[in-house]
């Protein structure tokens, strides 16, 4: 009988699986989801209409911890105990940042040079994983609040340049979150399909991301096609940001005021530096910024403003140059650019990168949003809800072959990215074993019988040897297409074989749906089978080798030794008819036990017969 899901709270009917998009930023952060209703994604937004948290940690004395706004005026009066950008600190060592530190207020240990760094808040040290993972436990807990139903998977975003410690750094600060990230992409990926691009398999696109952050700058030129996004290069620099503009605005009122240092002023350091962002964000429809700053009134017009601020738009170019120049391409060659980060709002930003790339900007997505919007797209395919959208750059189903017992041994597993290749040694079952043959399989389910056969091959000619010995290297390869590729190499004799695929062919989304459904509905069963099966799979195993053993060692054996042996071989044969894994597993260690002497006095002989000068491979043990 289907289980249906109900919200409490309102008594609508809920989704079975909720996944959302988050991205989790160096100075902002925020998740999204696909409306259930309209169908389009949607940043999630409290009651003020804010979809945006910042990335911000504060400490108290006791140890307790405050997220986002809450910790925000911190940044000021407390600056110690409050933790900012630690995204930037994600998969780096000491060494990493220590040209950097003046950056950071609060204190970074260096206590091994190559290792993870550490941030020190009182008495206590915080991994940038633990600190990532409070941000996202916060928003973990607001979109729990408001779609009132519980949030455990995710789909998070991080920078292209990310390399692979930073990505699984990212990962393990979602899993202590209690997320289960299924997926990590690129910001700038997130932000093509926010935008429509990359859903149409026939499409083919170059297209550059522009991203402007609060604290970090990024540009990435990516290549779509077949629904799969290639990030051709990528430049920046993550140490220039919205923060700048803001910082050029504040330095020049303390110029007018002859200000040389307002650091022993915190509140008032505060408020000067709110009222620059203030005035940036004004100035992008209004000629003038007027307001009052400690009595006096203070001023700036949007020509000035530019003035101060188009060294920092320059440098952003320069990166843009860079990157283009990696690539190898002309600006003719770029379809597409695309904004990402509050701060490309700016007037300027927009005209110099269209001057550049010599076409208008597409902004029409909100730059605050666009990343955590196309995380909740990829999510959206991920959770199977979007049936008429499908990416070529997932796998809808594991991908495995058939092992001893009928097991299934998954060697790619399912939303794995496409290109993408894997591989697994194997090794023959019995002595003099000529040919392996190769079973593919596709599906959710621990025996083979209950997954989808996608096609077999027999790997020949392997030379004789004893079971064990040959090493057989089996390995998947799924290319752009998504054709699966399977191959099998023995590697002391490089005798090899290959067969081409198609996964996707004759499987509806209906049937990948309902396969993974029978996963979950039969996975507790399903373990018990798998557990059987591999206590089965090892005891015949030992009978065999037990057999083996007893009829070329015989003469080694008191007749009583033989009885017991025969007598626990037969205790185990029974054991596997039965349904029961402890019995077989009990009855394979009695077996086990009783043999054990028996090897090592066979070892003993073959040893001193050596000594003695015989061969001591004449002796089988």
């Amino acid at each position: 009988m289907a289980k249906i899901g109900i919200n409490i709270a309102t008594g609508s009917l809920q989704q079975a699986e909720m996944i959302v998009g988050i991205d989790l930023g160096t100075t902002n952060s925020l998740v999204a989801i696909i409306h259930p209703d309209t169908k389009q994604p949607t940043a999630l937004k409290e009651f003020d209409g804010s979809s945006i948290v910042p990335s911000v940690v504060h400490f108290d004395e006791y140890g307790n911890v405050e997220v986002g706004e809450r910790a925000k005026p911190y940044l000021e009066s407390d600056p110690k105990n409050t933790i900012f950008s630690a995204k930037r600190l994600m998969g780096k060592s000491y060494k990493d940042i220590q040209t950097h530190q003046d950056f950071f207020a609060y204190k970074i240990i260096d206590d091994n040079t190559e290792s993870l760094v550490k941030v020190q808040v009182g008495n206590k040290f915080y991994s940038p994983i633990e600190l990532s993972s409070f941000i996202l436990e916060e928003l973990k807990k607001r979109a729990e609040h408001i779609l009132k139903t519980p949030v455990t998977k995710a789909v998070i975003t991080v920078p292209a340049y990310f390399n692979d410690a930073q990505r699984q750094a990212t990962r393990d600060a979602g899993k202590l979150a209690g997320l289960d990230v299924l997926r990590i992409i690129n910001e700038p990926t997130a932000a093509s399909l926010a935008y429509g691009l990359g859903l149409n398999p026939t499409e083919e696109k170059t297209i550059a991301v522009y991203d402007l952050g609060g604290g970090t700058f990024d540009i990435s030129i990516l290549r779509i096609a077949n629904g799969i996004f290639e990030v051709l290069s990528t430049n920046g620099d993550t140490y220039l940001g919205g923060d700048d503009l803001d910082r050029a605005i504040i330095e020049y009122w303390m110029k007018q005021w002859s200000i040389d240092n307002l650091d022993q002023h915190t509140a008032l350091k505060q408020q000067l530096r709110l009222a620059a962002e203030k005035a940036k964000i004004h100035l992008s429809n209004n000629a003038i910024f007027e307001t009052e700053f400690a009595g006096e009134k203070i001023s700036i017009t949007k020509e000035v403003f530019e003035s101060l601020v188009q060294p920092i738009v320059d440098r952003t170019m320069d990166c843009c140059r860079n990157a283009m120049k990696d690539a190898g391409l002309q600006v003719s060659n770029i379809n597409t650019v695309l904004m990402v980060g509050g701060s490309t709002r700016v007037p300027l930003v927009k005209k110099t990168v269209g001057a550049f790339f010599n076409q208008e900007v597409n902004d029409s997505v909100n730059p605050d949003e666009v990343v955590a919007l196309g995380a909740a797209v990829q999510a959206d395919i991920l959770a199977g809800n979007n049936q008429s959208m499908l990416l070529l750059d997932i796998t809808p189903l594991s991908l495995g072959i058939e092992t001893m017992g009928g097991l299934m041994d998954v060697l790619l597993p399912r939303n794995a990215k496409i290109p993408t290749k894997a591989g697994r040694q194997y090794t023959t079952q019995k002595d003099g074993q000529s040919g392996i043959q190769i079973a593919v399989y596709q599906g959710e389910r621990d025996l083979v019988k209950d997954n989808r056969k996608l096609g077999e091959f027999t790997l020949t000619g392997i030379p004789a040897m004893p079971a064990g010995l040959p090493k057989v290297d089996v390995s998947f390869l799924i290319n752009a297409d998504g054709i699966l590729q399977v191959s099998a190499k023995e590697l002391r004799s490089g005798v090899s074989q290959s067969i081409d695929i198609k996964p996707q062919y004759g499987l509806t989304d209906e049937e990948v749906e309902q396969r993974l459904m029978d996963s979950i509905t039969h996975a507790k069963e399903d373990i018990a089978t798998r557990a059987l099966v591999e206590a089965r799979t090892e005891a015949e195993q030992m009978l065999a080798v037990t057999e083996k053993f007893l009829t070329k060692n015989a003469s080694i054996l008191t007749k009583e030794e033989l009885t017991t042996s025969a007598n626990a071989m037969q205790a185990l044969q029974l054991a596997i008819t039965m349904e029961d894994k402890n019995l077989i597993q009990a009855k394979t260690e009695e077996l086990n036990d009783i043999t054990r002497p028996f090897a090592e006095r066979a070892m003993d002989q073959a040893i001193s017969g050596a000594l003695r000068g015989k061969d001591i491979q004449d002796k089988n043990f």
